[in-house]
């Protein structure tokens, strides 16, 4: 599955996220105005849309956001000291419950949840910026 695969066209992405274009739209800019240049690599995914976007800079996945119809998904690993900010941190406490209940492994923790809401945004951004923090 380490393949990258050719991106879908905006068409493509557009048909499949639907209403969620603003969505999609509103998290890549919080990344990109967070790590610069932004890389963007898409690998197969077990998704509807079969395809998710990695968002990587200088090599670094920030996370995995994968298009849905309405929504977008966010995927994003945290290490144990990334890990501990979070849990210190302003973050909903659904967000912490989930870093609490997912497994530790190596690379870190690894949450998988969806954005439904430009409301949502600033949770992506605080997560973004735990991750990104301690480099």
């Amino acid at each position: 599955m380490s393949s990258n695969v050719e991106p879908p066209n905006k068409a493509e992405l557009e048909a499949a996220l639907g209403s969620a274009v603003p969505l999609w739209n509103a998290i890549v800019r919080v990344v990109q105005e967070t790590c610069n240049p932004l890389i963007k690599i898409w690998k197969p995914s077990k998704s509807e849309f079969g395809l998710m976007c990695l968002l990587q800079f200088k090599k670094r996945t920030l996370l995995y956001i994968t298009p849905d119809i309405g929504q977008v998904w966010i995927a994003i690993v945290l290490g144990e000291r990334a890990f501990q900010l979070a849990m210190a941190s302003s973050l909903p406490e659904e967000i912490k419950n989930l870093l609490r209940e997912a497994k530790p492994y190596a690379e870190g923790r690894g949450i998988r949840f969806q954005v439904g809401s430009t409301k949502e945004i600033p949770i992506v951004g605080k997560l973004l910026e735990i991750k990104t923090a301690l480099t």
